[in-house]
């Protein structure tokens, strides 16, 4: 990385930044970030067990994936409102407001009770996810002005010719948080067990944010404005109405819709499938432990770092449309195959079981609920509920199949059929002891086919999982690795944070942020746990096609208009 001045800057009070420090202090602060948003992802697991404890095992999980969902559904909000800032005031400003934001909720998280002592401490359980939700949401605001800003601010100090280059690694730096955050996941919970980590040790991760958070503030404040904004500013040219002048005028509108078909919808997609997804799938479905799935996620991302740098490098010299329709294709044709291999290396004896002894659940159909409820008010106990729950628990696919009304629901495993009894209309003791039954018949019914309780180790073929993810990270990386600098080429100078920040967080907040949580969901009610899937293939195929026809070009564009 040369240490070179940034070229074309203005005087100001400031003394000129040298590329090096705006690559590194943008891109280290960015990684701070992400590893705040990305330590919760990797907690769902123990999250859902201190905050949602009023739900069963299975909504609990939707509601903790649902809740890292809606820190991504107000990224569009921190987009508009530090993408106006940044169009107005400055690049710099904006991105040092939100790093202070995102580490503050972050370590607020480490403080805030479970749902038990909330219960015990205010007489309202509810107080505790209440809390959670409201710190995810800033982290989410946090975030959805974090991005554009430290792209567009490395990319305007960037020479034309390695802007990809450049720009890559911002990008780059989420591969850096996810290892941070994964890594020091791994090492509490190797120096606590994993009993002391699931009941409070959980919380060291989010706590560590502080020490991170005061590196971030000191870096960025080393920092000057941006010389493209500097420019603008001093020729009182700077948007007076980001907002109106970004989606109200046609010219603007058709890039920020183009931005998010062509580029943005894939990127949320691929990227949250490839890093997050996995994880669910893994754990949930596959009963891999979870310290063997952090060293595979470890590894996947350590290649993923050098994945950024090298896409965004090709993508100076062939162009960068053409590197990120590679990637968004691959992962395409490479989904259903791609998590079909990770069974039968993660745990070959289910995908045994499941070829020699399928399942099917017949029930009628309206005893059967959507088992999600993130205030935990609803008890899922009819016979359908609760077969189904029992058997998403264990990662088994099964069929369904519409039976008698008023009937109760038979899980058949095989030959060997379980009735299932509803546990509603009892006392509490009685509710846990039928629910406990019916449980315990249908597991009992699972193990004597074959079933296994949790992937063996002794067959968990970790080279043949990593080579996997290996491929869907190649696939991520060739889309994500130029993706910023062609963002910044497409977007005039005027409302370029603004415009180019609202796409990029509907596509990777709602779309991305989304997808452990809907594909999950979707496994739970179709009882195929690759049925989850679909989501990202769809809004992939969307950007495929879009890109290969509709995107232009943009490598080598001048920033100055």
């Amino acid at each position: 990385m040369a240490d070179t001045t940034a070229e074309g800057a203005p005087a100001d009070k400031h003394p000129p930044t040298s590329m090096r420090t705006v690559i590194v202090a943008s891109s280290a602060g960015t990684a701070f970030e992400w590893y705040d948003f990305f330590v919760f992802a990797s907690l769902a697991e123990p999250i859902s067990k201190t905050f949602f404890s009023g739900l069963n095992d299975t909504a609990a999980y939707i509601a903790a994936l649902a809740l890292f969902g809606t820190g991504f559904l107000f990224r569009p909000v921190g987009a508009l409102i530090f993408g106006r800032i940044g169009d107005k005031m400055g690049r710099k400003g904006a991105f040092l407001a939100t790093v202070l934001m995102m580490g503050g909720a972050t370590f607020a998280i480490a403080l805030i009770p479970s749902y038990a002592q909330a219960q015990q401490w205010f007489g309202a359980g509810i107080v505790a996810p209440l809390l959670l939700v409201l710190m995810r949401i800033l982290q989410g605001i946090a975030l959805g002005g974090e991005y554009g800003g430290a792209a567009i601010y490395v990319a305007e100090h960037s020479a034309s010719t390695k802007r990809g280059w450049s720009t890559s690694w911002v990008q780059t730096s989420a591969a850096f948080g996810l290892f941070g955050a994964l890594g020091v996941i791994y090492v509490t919970t190797k120096l606590l067990g994993v009993d002391a980590f699931g009941a409070w040790g959980w919380r060291i991760p989010f706590a560590f944010s502080i020490f991170l958070l005061g590196i971030s503030v000191f870096m960025r404040l080393k920092l000057s404005e941006s010389p493209e904004f500097a420019k603008l500013k001093a020729e009182g040219g700077q948007s007076k109405a980001p907002y109106a002048e970004a989606f109200g005028k046609w010219s603007n509108l058709k890039l920020v819709l183009l931005a998010f078909f062509a580029l943005m919808s894939a990127q949320g997609a691929v990227w949250y499938t490839a890093f997050f997804y996995v994880q669910t799938f893994l754990l949930k479905f596959l009963k891999v432990d979870q310290l063997t799935i952090n060293g595979l996620m470890m590894a996947a991302t350590a290649v993923s770092a050098v994945g950024y740098v090298v896409f965004g490098w090709l993508s100076d010299r062939v162009g960068r449309k053409w590197v990120m329709l590679a990637g968004m294709t691959l992962a395409l044709v490479f989904f259903f195959p791609g998590f079909h291999l990770l069974e039968r290396y993660a745990n070959p004896a289910l995908a045994e079981a499941t070829e020699r002894t399928p399942v099917t659940v017949t029930a009628d159909p309206a005893d059967c609920a959507l088992q999600f409820d993130p205030v935990g008010k609803a008890a899922f106990l009819s016979s359908c509920d609760i077969a189904k729950s029992t058997l998403a628990n264990a990662g088994i696919s099964y069929a369904n199949k519409a039976g008698p009304k008023g009937a109760q629901a038979v899980v058949e495993v095989g030959s060997t059929q379980v009735a299932v009894a509803p546990a509603k209309g009892l006392d509490k003791a009685a509710t846990k002891a039928a629910k406990a039954k019916g449980e315990g018949a249908v597991k009992a019914a699972l193990k004597a086919a074959g079933y296994p309780a949790k992937a063996d180790p002794a067959r968990i073929n970790f080279w043949g999982m990593l080579g996997v993810l290996v491929v869907f990270v190649i696939a991520a990386t060739a889309l994500f690795g130029p993706l910023a600098a062609s963002l910044v080429e497409l977007f005039p100078t005027r409302v370029r944070y603004t415009a180019l920040s609202l796409p990029y967080h509907i596509g990777t907040g709602w779309v991305g942020g989304f997808v452990p949580f809907t594909a999950f969901a979707i496994v739970a009610a179709t009882g195929n746990i690759y049925a989850g899937l679909w989501y990202p293939f769809a809004f992939t195929l969307i950007s495929v096609v879009t890109t290969l026809f509709l995107y232009p070009e943009t490598n080598g564009r001048p920033l100055d208009k």
